[in-house]
């Protein structure tokens, strides 16, 4: 641990300098009044305002004390008057802007004019006033301060809640009923800690510099004490016959400053930074090293790579590398239980022009699976494969910059949530042209926007360039994003959820331009669904997943022809309703939950509610291997009867 957290700090020279100069500055502050206190403190009539030299090497004061002894010396008292103002600054700012998210809207207006109010005031003003109402001095000086830092501390605070306070959890936790304090303290502070951490941390060379400012004019420490800013004070009126005085307590002043402001730049960096080089969870086999879990169906491949059957299945065409190659993908987040991971061992491949569903319930992995294709798990989760590769190209290795450049337009997303990804402060004609920036005139792009919110039956195209998000429907919106990717004609499409605000009457041409435009160009597409319905319909082969792990991957020829070969997937097929489904009784369900994803088991994750369970399906876990022409099933029972007849009208109505 120590060794890879000491490779981190001296990997940039602003982390090494920042963490060495503010390791010297602790230890001063520790051991300079002890050793160098009595020698600060101690007059000597013999070298009154000696030069730097001999025994003073930066020479001495008008009492003839030594300088640099004194400014070592009062290292201690400058750095715990400005830890003081920030924390008094943070305590009261995290009362005024934090806390009140989880008191109501009401305490939120209250102490927002309050904040507003406070900070109208000047803050050099505001520390004088309450240092000459006080009286001069070190506690007088240190509340001042911390009062005027914290309406800024405050507004910061409140800024970085109100973005937490909307977030499902937060929610979720207010709907359980959990307490106030607790909600504050496990769900709102742990997920502003570390820009609030940055936050302090330079505040600290702030409050270093207004504190030696205010004992500069007197109104901080009294004297016999001194701090950095009363040596300042004190050689002023020698300051053209006697520099040194006052040259050596401005270095430290400065010197500490720029040291706080480094610290809170270094950890901004290492915040930002430390997602790309984190430890793989423990346990969890390395991309590098051959994994426990490699599948049958891999080796298999791998053994018979003439097999047409095999081929088809994967995704892997006959004459060609495919586009989209992911091999024994798992996504990993760490949590106070340890780790889990949503996403299992996952391989699948996509060949050009070809178009794959991915199914399965709410928690089966399927979003965060294309979350890993498409590069945006972020911190702290964790993203391993033995391959994770785009059209040759390695989307584990290269470089954020190399892959804007290499890639640019040629894999589009459409996300679930339209209003979150859409910028609510530029037009929608804005946003669509973008992508086509560099590649079309203006008026060619915006010809193009119109052409593909059109042919999404999008009413008055051409005015809808002209508006915001605001403006429009859920779903209109959603066919914004779609047209979007669209009009990049990317070589790849990933769809999650892209029906989702649809009506069926839209849904259905949305899937048919999807379908067209993919035959057209050429273009593939990964589209993320939980009704299978829709992806019979616009698929050409569907993978199957529950509790993070692929369970089947089978061709929609196959599975019209023969049925599925997994339960799971025969019971989402007959879980649809169709219009001869009786209204008195329930839809075709699974009894139980699927597993969190934090569970480990050793045999298969379906086999409590599977009705064809046996006890070996509880004990060993089954691997994806071919079990019929273009089926693959990890299952040790798989199905294998012709569909049933309520099933095969089930997706014909779908």
């Amino acid at each position: 641990m120590r060794p890879r957290f000491l490779r981190t700090i001296f990997s940039s020279p602003l982390r090494a300098f920042a963490s060495l100069a503010l390791l010297a500055l602790i230890v001063i502050a520790v051991i300079g009044p002890a050793i160098w206190g009595v020698e600060g403190d101690t007059p000597n009539p013999t070298t009154l305002n000696a030069p730097p030299g001999g025994d003073h090497i930066a020479g001495t004061d008008a009492l003839g004390r030594d300088v640099l002894a004194r400014v070592l010396a009062a290292g201690q008292i400058s750095l715990l008057m400005a830890l003081s103002a920030t924390a008094i600054g943070v305590v009261l700012g995290t009362l005024l802007g934090a806390v009140p998210v989880v008191l109501g809207r009401r305490s939120q207006r209250i102490l927002a004019s309050v904040l507003s109010t406070w900070m109208a005031f000047p803050v050099l003003l505001v520390a004088l006033f309450i240092t000459i109402l006080l009286g001069p001095g070190t506690v007088t000086a240190v509340i001042a301060m911390g009062l005027t830092m914290t309406p800024s501390f405050g507004r910061f605070m409140q800024t970085l809640a109100a973005e937490i306070e909307s977030a499902d959890y937060v929610v979720a936790g207010r709907m359980l009923g959990i307490r106030r304090g607790r909600l504050f303290r496990r769900y709102i502070l742990p997920n502003i800690s570390e820009p609030v951490l940055v936050y302090v941390t330079i505040s600290i060379g702030n409050a270093l510099l207004a504190m030696s400012a205010l004992s500069f004019l007197g109104l901080g420490v009294q004297a016999p004490n001194y701090d950095w800013g009363r040596m300042l004070g004190d050689a002023l009126p020698n300051v053209y016959t006697s520099p040194w005085a006052a040259l050596i307590p401005g270095i430290a002043i400065v010197f500490a400053g720029i040291t706080f402001g480094l610290a809170g730049e270094a950890l901004a960096s290492l915040s930002r930074n430390r997602g790309g080089a984190a430890r793989p969870p423990r346990g969890v086999p390395t991309p590098q090293s051959p994994s426990a879990m490699e599948t049958s169906a891999t080796r298999l491949n791998q053994g018979n790579e003439s097999n047409t059957e095999a081929h088809l299945v994967s995704g892997r065409s006959l004459d060609g590398e495919p586009l989209l190659s992911v091999r024994h993908l798992s996504v990993h987040y760490p949590t106070s239980d340890g780790w889990v991971s949503p996403v299992r061992d996952v391989s699948l491949t996509i060949n050009r022009g070809e178009i794959v569903g991915v199914v399965g319930e709410s928690g089966s992995g399927k979003s965060v699976t294309s979350m890993a294709i498409n590069r945006l798990i972020t911190n702290p989760g964790q993203v391993q494969a033995r391959q994770l590769s785009f059209d040759g190209i390695d989307l584990l290795g290269i470089k954020e910059k190399d892959l804007r450049a290499k890639l640019g337009s040629r894999i589009a997303t459409i996300f679930q949530d339209p209003m979150t990804y859409l910028n609510p402060a530029l037009r929608i004609g804005t946003q669509l042209t973008e992508v086509l920036e560099g590649r079309s005139t203006r008026a060619e792009a915006r010809e193009r926007a119109i052409a593909g919110l059109k042919e999404l039956r999008m009413t008055k195209p051409a005015e809808r360039l002209n508006q915001f998000p605001a403006e429009l429907s859920g779903g209109m919106r959603q066919r914004v994003l779609i047209a979007m990717a669209q009009i990049a004609d990317a070589d790849l499409i990933i769809a999650d959820e892209p029906t989702t605000a649809l009506d069926m009457t839209v849904q259905h041409h949305v899937l048919a331009a999807l379908r067209k435009r993919c035959r057209e160009n050429g273009s593939s597409a990964l589209v993320v669904s939980h009704d299978i319905g829709v992806l019979v319909e616009l698929c050409t082969r569907l993978v199957v997943m529950y509790a993070g792990r692929i369970v089947e991957e089978i061709s929609v020829e196959q599975l019209l022809r023969q049925g599925p070969a997994h339960p799971y997937t025969e019971a989402l097929l007959a879980s649809l309703p169709t219009l001869e489904t009786p209204v008195d009784k329930p839809l075709v369900t699974l009894p139980g939950q699927p597993p969190h994803p934090g569970e480990t088991f050793s045999g298969c994750a379906m086999a409590p509610r599977c009705p064809f369970s046996t006890d070996e399906c509880r004990t060993v876990l089954p691997q994806l291997e071919l079990v019929r022409p273009a089926t693959k099933a990890a299952c040790l029972h798989p199905r294998n009867h012709a569909i049933a007849s309520t099933e095969r009208q089930n997706l014909d109505i779908a």
